[in-house]
């Protein structure tokens, strides 16, 4: 931990691609931050999620442009909206537009994920 203000410009962060979702990652406890993680995601146009995942904590996701859905039949997120996903709630991105989305995600640090299938993923390379 420090005791100064760290700085994060958007073209030095490391970037992470998982198939149409892009990672810019912000803050994280190698990133000067202990306790919170926090990363902007480019969802491509008509991305849809393979399988869903789950988190030991809970996550939230702020529609910054376009358009999102956390599960096969949930509503819709449009730019403003805030979904808090409470831990251990499946979560299944898609964009149901033809347009990229553009999404502000936080989470405290230190959280573990599981796929659907039961695969441990632990903590994703991005908020470590």
């Amino acid at each position: 931990m420090t005791d100064t203000i760290t700085l994060i410009r958007s073209h030095e962060a490391p970037r992470f691609d998982i198939g149409g979702v892009e990672f810019l990652v912000g803050a994280a406890p190698s990133r000067a931050s202990s306790q919170l993680c926090t990363w902007t995601i480019l969802v491509a146009g008509g991305h849809d999620s393979t399988q869903a995942h789950t988190l030991d904590r809970d996550e939230v996701f702020t529609v910054v442009d376009g358009s999102i859905r956390l599960e096969e039949l949930g509503e819709t997120l449009r730019a403003g909206d805030t979904a808090v996903v409470p831990a251990g709630t499946p979560i299944r991105l898609s964009n149901p537009a033809p347009e990229p989305a553009r999404v502000q995600v936080a989470i405290t640090a230190g959280f573990s994920a599981v796929m659907a299938d039961g695969t441990v993923l632990g903590t994703p390379p991005w908020a470590q």
